[in-house]
């Protein structure tokens, strides 16, 4: 593209109206190991059961916290007590493990055969004494990622209002305080206090690993800005206190039903940001926050400045290249932000399902990025045809696919270069510090086709296919 032309503004498509995409019944794979003191159930056939032994069977010597309810041919047809079985099963749960909370996890054919989760769990939970949170984590959902969505919008119901506190609490809080305070000098404590600016409380939203929690936190503090908590908390008896007219912001995509929930049932205002997914959307998503509690952010030109040069050892691999998003986990549209900002371009984004209100932000970032970049905005196809995005493929011969597992071997047998876009749910892509780990993951395919050609495979393996 010359530095005449101007990029078009986005150009959104829908082809198929299906989704390609996991089961969100796998989002207990990484909820039950952020919630320790959770335990999950899962309501289904023995079709979801062989699904998360396939999904998550690396994960047995760890004694995942999780389990499956599988519903039989009695059960289906009404021949057994569904309040009696779930309860014995809930009792088993609390005998072995006694954790603080156990999730319903609902699937397909709870939905079918209309078992009522939301009416049993009321009834249980306080027969057995532990809170029950009922999510419907089904396959009817757009992507496996939602999973998670629909579980911590459920857990928004169970956030604790903050109630008035009488004399005895407020001795007993000004006690603790003392506590944690003992020994250090009171200067200490009144400068460490006054880190912060005065601003509403903020609660962020989405499940991220301990270290990435810590690194948002961090960069917000030097903002002055306190976080009050994070939903869901490492501890579901750690949920944060959420009242009316607080302020949230999401660091994932895929929450949009979290957003609205908090939004509509606690009357809880979003921050609508681009997400922290590397150097220029975490810059953005601080700037952003800074800027609805009147802050005037400082340093974030300089940190960022800093990280992309930390970067620029795998940025010149990029650089120039071309990459192609079939559509799999809602996470595409900050990714290949991000991966423009490193210099290549990007002819199509495929995404199970755009929520072009929760991702606003996110959007007007992508259209500015390519503006700076000097490249063409992509074309964002909502529930691609895979069929017609592998032609496409071959037509555009892309440097590198990023697709679901389904389609990877297929392609790099016919020599596309792909990555799963189900490690980039995986892996920590959060904040500054952790852009390092996004382009590890997306330069690999490269730099091993790189290692071949200078150990001499690619011709070793072209006269093995001749034979």
């Amino acid at each position: 593209m010359s530095a005449t032309q101007t990029p078009q503004a986005l150009d959104f498509e829908c082809e198929t109206g299906n989704y390609h995409t996991f089961c969100p019944i796998s989002c207990v794979a990484w909820l039950y190991q952020k919630i320790e003191d959770s335990f999950f159930l899962v309501i289904g056939t023995k079709t979801c059961g062989y699904f998360l032994q396939n999904a998550m069977g690396v994960m047995i010597f760890a004694e995942p916290r999780y389990a499956m309810a599988e519903l039989e041919e009695g059960d289906i047809s009404a021949q057994l007590n569904d309040y009696e079985e779930l309860k014995r099963l809930c009792l088993q749960i609390k005998r072995d493990r006694n954790p603080s909370v156990i999730v319903w996890i609902g699937t397909c054919t709870t939905e079918i055969i209309k078992m009522d989760l939301e009416g049993l769990a009321p009834k249980l939970e306080a027969e057995i004494g532990i809170p029950i949170v009922t999510a419907r984590a089904n396959g009817l959902d757009y992507a496996f990622t939602q999973g998670e969505d629909t579980v911590l919008a459920a857990m928004v119901h169970k956030c604790p209002k903050q109630a008035p506190m009488v004399e005895e609490e407020k001795q007993e809080r000004n006690a603790i305080q003392k506590l944690l305070h003992f020994g250090r000098k009171q200067e200490d404590v009144e400068a460490q206090e006054s880190e912060y600016v005065d601003h509403p409380p903020l609660v962020l939203f989405g499940s991220m690993p301990d270290p990435v929690v810590t690194n948002l936190t961090l960069e917000l503090k030097k903002q002055g800005i306190k976080v009050s908590g994070w939903l869901p908390a490492k501890r579901y008896t750690e949920l944060p206190v959420i009242e009316e007219g607080y302020y949230v912001a999401g660091v994932n995509p895929f929450l949009s039903r979290t957003a609205t929930t908090l939004m509509r049932r606690r009357k809880c205002k979003l921050i609508g940001a681009p997400f922290p997914i590397g150097p220029d959307g975490t810059r953005a998503w601080i700037e952003k926050i800074c800027s609805v509690f009147s802050i005037e952010a400082k340093g974030l030109e300089e940190r960022e400045a800093q990280i992309w040069a930390s970067l620029e050892d795998y940025v010149k691999l990029l650089r120039g290249k071309s990459v192609f998003f079939m559509g799999d986990n809602l996470l595409e549209i900050s990714l290949a932000r991000f991966l423009i900002r490193c210099g290549m371009s990007c002819p199509e984004i495929g995404i199970p399902y755009m929520d072009k209100r929760y991702q606003k932000a996110e959007l007007d970032l992508l259209e500015k990025t390519c503006r700076d970049m000097g490249v063409p905005t992509p074309k964002i196809i909502e529930k691609p045809d895979n069929y017609n995005q592998i032609q496409r493929i071959y037509q555009l011969k892309p440097d590198l696919v990023i697709t679901g597992m389904a389609h990877a071997n297929p392609m790099e047998a016919r020599g596309i270069n792909t990555k799963w876009s189900v490690e980039f749910t995986f892996a920590q892509i959060h904040g500054f510090t952790n852009a390092r780990d996004v382009l590890e993951l997306a330069t690999r395919p490269l730099r091993r086709n790189n290692n071949l050609k200078e150990l001499g495979w690619e011709k070793l393996v072209k006269e093995e296919a001749k034979i």
